[in-house]
């Protein structure tokens, strides 16, 4: 039901950073909905939220598939409320050496990690742009901006992405619409990434505190981006822990 709190859609509200996010979004008092390719996966974050006493919608949502992604933006401004923020946050860090790198893996990574920042990006445009107001976010990663060994199809879709948030942040920032590029230069604190670690001799139990980035660090810096005032808008931000090199 539509209430007269801020909608904010998040779309890769994974298990991490995804639901640190909308966790964050939703003490804050936001009506948060969370787009995930498997709905049921959302279900424990939504009971979370709400039992905080937040309210949360999910959703169903393949960002690659162009006409869900038009069906959901359209739901939720029809029956939610306006879109005050979107923040694009799929994955699709996968490590293959070029030589092993099908058509398929690279397609499905550029998909996954550049073109659904498209169709998402392009929607929130389309309703926020007419009442000139709302922020839209990428998530990017160090992949963004230096690619490694191993990480072809993974760079190449977040070269994509960032490139895609800088033209839409030139073309939207004058029709008052914040458009950012977040940099996360750092293992975020994951299973994911402590089992990465464990397969490279590297034991996460014995990592200096703050090594890995908490995701609830990542959640902070949305939404200090999203109330940033309108003279000082900062269009790409790098975070990484302390002990990171760059």
């Amino acid at each position: 039901m539509a209430t007269e709190q801020p909608v904010v859609l998040i779309i890769g509200a994974g298990d991490y950073i995804g639901a640190a996010i909308c966790k964050k979004f939703a003490a804050g008092g936001y009506q948060v909905c969370m787009g995930r390719r498997n709905e049921d996966k959302l279900l424990p974050l939504k009971a979370d939220i709400e039992s905080a006493g937040g309210i949360a919608h999910a959703y169903a949502l393949d960002a690659r598939n162009e006409d869900r992604v038009i069906e959901v933006f359209e739901e939720i401004e029809q029956n939610i409320g306006p879109l005050e923020m979107v923040i694009y946050n799929p994955g699709g860090n996968v490590n293959f050496p070029i030589r092993d790198t099908t058509s398929r893996v690279f397609q499905k990574v550029w998909e996954m990690a550049c073109f659904g920042g498209f169709l998402c990006g392009r929607e929130a445009a389309k309703y926020m742009a007419p009442r000139r107001k709302g922020s839209i976010f990428f998530t990017g990663a160090t992949a963004s901006i230096r690619g490694g060994s191993g990480y072809a199809a993974f760079a190449s879709a977040k070269f994509g992405l960032r490139a895609l948030a800088q033209s839409m942040a030139r073309e939207l920032g004058p029709e008052s619409i914040h458009v950012a590029h977040v940099i996360i230069d750092a293992g975020v604190e994951t299973e994911w990434v402590r089992e990465r670690l464990r397969e490279n001799g590297v034991d996460p139990e014995q990592l200096p505190e703050a090594t890995l980035m908490n995701p609830q660090s990542v959640a902070d810096t949305y939404w200090y981006l999203h109330h940033q005032a309108k003279d000082a808008w900062t269009h790409e931000l790098d975070i990484r822990p302390f002990a990171e090199t760059f």
